[in-house]
């Protein structure tokens, strides 16, 4: 979401008040491609019923939220996904969707062109359709994929390339590109590689070297943001962490990013977290309210209490300025919501000698592993400030 003015103030109000602006729901973990790098279980445990998902919604609107992401595993496995999108957009939410695109027809493009929906985020790991089919797994993904691209831009949608960058596809990403130039939409290319929900951390290993990624930064056709303010036709974006719902503005300040203050992420089972990086289940909503959850539970109130001024290691920081500190990835990384962890820190200082910094250390690497460790929770006054702000 574009950092406007009229969205600064947005974000401003909803941050003063408390209002969940941004939501991100995942309908279902089930998933027709086996992506080498994703987080999810694809079985179904149980995924909320078109009823209960109706319910949520209406909770939702009643609390304030305007911008719902529909995601998953793949929405469009859902049989009652067009209903559900039709009573989002009934109560007035502004729908955006994540979506592989294998299931999408030129019919389904004209049903969500009907609907209002406007933009949906499309993953495609490479411009060869080799590589990207051996990452999802499955043989002609990617041209199917992109022949999804092709009729949702004839139908006026919004579309954007999403690329998670790994170890298979960094060379590729020139190609990527052309690519995205030539079908005419932006592209995110995405730095981060996330554990898998259960704890499994094999999937890091799939992580380029922050030494390999300093010459594409470099480079002013991939990263724009080096053409010193000129624009870029595609308008192509970095990411080096995870952002909680992809709303950015300035008026965050000391708060580390969106998460339980003004967004919050919903899975298939109704279970309530402060953001999709964020493990730390609040509450679920076949058992109480949106509301109840999002206002009184203890573990989003812990979670507001979060400063970055207060932050044990990373405050101190003499290169802080050039970190994408995530305090989802820092607790399922480091297992410490307030703590540093490593590849933030070693991308941090790889960003700082591209800025010109000598020697550039982060505090975490100055001092001790076994000292370096923050506390696991929130400072019981800093809780009781945040529960008093919520109510």
């Amino acid at each position: 979401m574009p950092d406007t003015p009229l969205m600064d103030r947005v974000m401003r109000r909803s941050l003063e008040t408390g209002v969940p602006i941004g939501v991100h729901f995942d309908l279902t973990y089930r998933c027709n491609e086996r992506c080498v790098h994703c987080y999810l279980d694809h079985e179904d445990h149980g995924e909320l019923e078109t009823p209960e998902i109706k319910r949520i919604l209406e909770q939702l609107a009643e609390a304030g939220t305007l911008m719902l992401t529909f995601s998953g595993g793949e929405i469009f496995l859902r049989g009652d996904l067009f209903e559900l999108l039709a009573f989002a957009r009934r109560l007035h939410f502004n729908v955006s969707l994540k979506s592989n695109a294998l299931l999408i027809t030129p019919e389904h493009a004209e049903r969500l062109k009907s609907l209002g929906i406007r933009r949906i985020q499309i993953s495609i790991y490479s411009a060869d359709a080799a590589v990207h089919d051996a990452i999802t797994k499955v043989r002609g993904s990617f041209d199917r994929s992109i022949r999804a691209i092709r009729f949702l831009k004839s139908q006026g949608m919004q579309v954007k390339i999403a690329c998670p960058l790994m170890k298979q596809n960094i060379a590729g990403l020139a190609q990527l590109q052309s690519l995205a130039e030539e079908l005419g939409v932006p592209y995110l290319i995405d730095m981060t590689i996330t554990p898998k929900l259960d704890g499994d951390m094999s999937v890091l290993a799939l992580r380029n070297a922050p030494e390999d990624l300093v010459s594409l930064l470099r480079d002013p056709k991939l990263n724009p943001a080096q053409l010193a303010g000129a624009g870029s036709s595609t308008g192509a974006n970095w990411e080096a962490s995870a952002v909680s719902s992809g709303i950015e503005s300035d008026a965050y300040e000391d708060i580390p990013c969106s998460a339980g203050h003004n967004s919050c992420y919903v899975s298939p089972y109704g279970d309530v977290f402060p953001c999709v990086q964020m493990s730390i289940a609040a509450g679920n909503l076949r058992k109480q309210s949106f509301q109840e959850i999002w206002r009184h539970s203890p573990q989003m109130n812990r979670v507001r209490a979060v400063r970055e001024s207060q932050l044990p290691v990373c405050a101190g920081c003499s290169i802080r300025q050039f970190c994408e500190r995530c305090p989802g990835l820092a607790h399922m990384e480091g297992g410490d919501l307030l703590g540093a962890y490593e590849r933030a820190c070693e991308l941090a200082e790889m960003t700082a000698r591209f800025a010109g910094v000598k020697n550039p250390v982060s505090a975490w690497h100055q001092q001790p592993r076994s000292t370096s460790a923050a506390r696991a929770f929130i400072p019981a006054h800093l809780v009781q400030i945040a529960a008093a702000q919520a109510r």
